[in-house]
C-alpha cells in the first residue's frame, strides 16, 4: 500500500494479531469442514476488521480506503483465500455501495450491523444463464402497491450463505437492455428468499458459494438502493473498488506463496545442492520478484487515482486482468519448486496453488478485461 506511518503501521499490526490469534489455529478445520463459522463475522467486527474505512457514526473506524486494502492483503498473505472473497465482498463492496448510493435511512439500518459482524452481506449478480453479461440477467422486480416483487434465481454468490443482506440486481424494464437494471437490498427473512445447498469448489473451500432463490419475494418500495432503471452504471461506478479489492488479495496472496517457495528451495536438497541454487530456481524466483514489484507500483498508482476519483474502469480491468493472471502463473511456478510435495494438501503451497485460479474468473474474467480494454483503444 502507498501508505507508511504509525497510524498504517499499528493498522497492520493489529490485522496481523487478529488473524493469528482468531483464524490460524481454526482455518485448516474450516478449510476440511468447507464452511467458516457464521460467528466469525462477529469476532472480526470485535477487533476492528470490519468497516475499516466507513464513517465513525456508523461505527466504522473511519481510517482510509488503502487500509481496508492492507486487510485484504494480509489474509490473503497468510493463506486465507477462502476468507479473503468474503471479506472483500462483505467489507470491501456491500459496505461502500450502502454508503455511496444508499439513503441515510438505508445507511442507519445496516451500516453498524455489518460493521460489528452481526449482519453479513453480499452481492447477487451472477445467475445461470448470465455472467458477466449482465444486460442478459432474468431475475426481475415487479412494482407493486405494496412494494417490489422480485422472482428469479442468483449462482456463485460468495458468502450466500449467511448475508443477512444481498444486494440484488434485477430487471424492472425487461425492453431498456442495460437500462432497465435496478438494485434492491433484500432482507434475507423475507419470505420468498431461499438458498440452495453450498457449492463446492476446487479450492476456497471454506468461503460459502450458494445459489439464491426468488420466489414472489416482496421487498418495501423503500428497499430500492438508487435509482430505478440506474442499477448498471452503479455497477460501473463501484466497480474500480471491487478490482482493486480483487488485486489486493493477488499481491497478497502471491506474496505468500513466494515467502513459503523461498522458505522451502533454501532448506531443500537435491544433487548435492538446495533446490535455491539451481539457475532456473533462482531465475524463476527472481523473475517472480520483479513482477510482483512492478504490480505494486501499478496498484499502487491505482489507489491514488481512486482517491482523486480519477480511476477508470479501463484502469481497474488492466489491474485485475494483469494482476490476477500473474498471481496465477507465479504460484504455479512456486508450486513448481515444491516438486511432488507441492501437490499434497500436506503443503500450504497446494493451497495458494488452488485458491488462486478463480481470481482470473470472478470479479470479470479475463477475457471481459480484455474486451473492456480493447473497446477503450478502439471503440465498440
Amino acid at each position: 500500500m502507498p501508505i507508511h506511518d504509525e497510524d498504517s503501521d499499528l493498522f497492520h499490526t493489529m490485522i496481523r494479531r487478529v488473524l493469528e490469534q482468531e483464524v490460524a489455529p481454526h482455518f485448516d478445520a474450516w478449510e476440511e469442514a468447507g464452511a467458516m463459522p457464521k460467528s466469525l463475522w462477529q469476532t472480526l467486527g470485535a477487533a476492528g476488521l470490519l468497516g475499516i474505512d466507513m464513517p465513525e457514526i456508523y461505527g466504522g473506524a473511519g481510517a482510509r480506503m488503502e487500509i481496508c486494502q492492507m486487510a485484504v492483503e494480509e489474509i490473503a498473505r497468510q493463506g486465507f483465500g477462502g476468507l479473503c472473497g468474503g471479506y472483500n465482498i462483505h467489507a470491501n463492496i456491500v459496505m461502500p455501495y450502502l454508503l455511496h448510493i444508499g439513503t441515510e435511512a438505508q445507511r442507519q439500518q445496516w451500516l453498524p450491523k455489518m460493521i460489528s459482524g452481526d449482519a453479513v452481506g453480499a452481492i447477487a449478480m451472477t445467475e445461470p444463464g448470465a455472467g458477466s453479461d449482465l444486460a442478459a440477467i432474468r431475475t426481475h422486480a415487479e412494482r407493486t402497491d405494496e412494494g417490489w416483487l422480485i422472482n428469479g434465481a442468483k449462482v456463485f454468490i460468495t458468502n450466500g450463505l449467511h448475508a443477512d443482506l444481498v444486494i440484488v440486481c434485477a430487471k424492472t424494464d425487461p425492453k431498456a437492455g442495460a437500462k432497465g437494471i435496478s438494485l434492491f437490498l433484500v432482507d434475507t427473512r423475507l419470505a420468498g428468499f431461499s438458498r440452495g445447498k453450498a457449492i463446492k469448489k476446487i479450492g476456497q473451500h471454506c468461503s460459502d458459494t450458494a445459489e439464491l432463490f426468488f420466489a414472489d419475494l416482496l421487498v418495501p418500495h423503500d428497499a430500492l438502493l438508487g435509482d430505478i432503471g440506474k442499477g448498471f452504471s452503479y455497477l460501473m461506478q463501484e466497480l474500480p473498488r471491487e478490482r482493486l479489492g480483487v488485486a489486493a488479495q493477488a499481491i497478497g496472496a502471491t506474496e505468500g506463496a513466494l515467502a513459503l517457495t523461498l522458505d522451502y528451495v533454501k532448506e531443500r536438497r537435491a544433487f548435492g545442492q538446495r533446490i535455491a541454487d539451481f539457475q532456473n530456481s533462482r531465475f524463476k524466483l527472481a523473475e517472480a520478484r520483479a513482477q510482483l514489484d512492478m504490480a505494486r507500483v501499478y496498484l499502487d498508482h491505482c489507489i491514488d487515482k481512486y482517491n482523486a476519483n480519477a480511476m477508470t474502469p479501463t484502469d481497474a480491468a488492466i489491474l485485475k486482468l494483469q494482476l490476477t493472471e500473474m498471481q496465477c502463473k507465479i504460484t504455479d511456478q512456486c508450486l513448481q519448486l515444491f516438486g511432488g510435495y507441492g501437490y499434497t494438501v500436506e503443503y500450504p503451497i497446494s493451497r495458494f496453488y488452488v485458491d488462486a485460479r478463480v481470481q482470473t474468473i470472478y470479479a470479470g474474467s479475463s477475457e471481459i478485461m480484455k474486451e473492456v480494454i480493447a473497446r477503450s483503444m478502439l471503440g465498440k
